[in-house]
């Protein structure tokens, strides 16, 4: 018996369509001075998609995504993502056009350390439901919290 099924998308290919026209997004990007914004641009039957923005100095907290793989790109402005290797947080800096995929194990701080403004779009598979936070001590990872989706966010 043959079984066919649809090959799942490229998340880093989706994510740079949904770059390619901010104007087209259900909701305009938004700029809150208080904290990230971000945006559900999408649901599909295999992945979501989010808009977010990052004013100079704001940033996520050393996190995971639940088990889902992912990818982002940088719409506008620059992001740095920072991961563990080493027992030390290793930065990579990334400009507009940059993206990057990533699995279900990826854990990772971003932060707008630029003087401008940035915007992402962040594709995640499956659906983000649960996300890790971590703190890195004495270079080990520990859980710190587990944030819910439909609570947290």
């Amino acid at each position: 018996m043959h079984t066919s099924r649809r090959p799942e998308a490229d998340l880093l290919a989706v994510a740079a369509r949904y770059a390619a026209d901010p104007t087209g997004w259900p909701v305009p990007v938004r700029f809150d001075p208080e904290q990230r914004w971000y945006a559900r641009l999408a649901t599909g039957p295999d992945h979501e998609v989010w808009a977010l923005s990052w004013l100079p100095g704001q940033g996520t907290d050393l996190h995971d995504h639940g088990g889902a793989s992912g990818a982002f790109l940088v719409v506008a402005g620059v992001l740095t993502e920072e991961t563990v290797g080493g027992g030390r947080l290793r930065p990579r800096r990334l400009v507009t056009g940059a993206g990057r995929r990533f699995g279900p194990a990826h854990v990772h701080v971003v932060t707008n350390r630029d003087d401008q403004p940035a915007v992402s779009v962040h594709v995640y598979r499956p659906a983000l439901r649960r996300m890790t936070r971590y703190q890195l001590e004495d270079g080990l990872l520990r859980a710190a919290e587990v944030a819910e989706a439909g609570v947290a966010w």
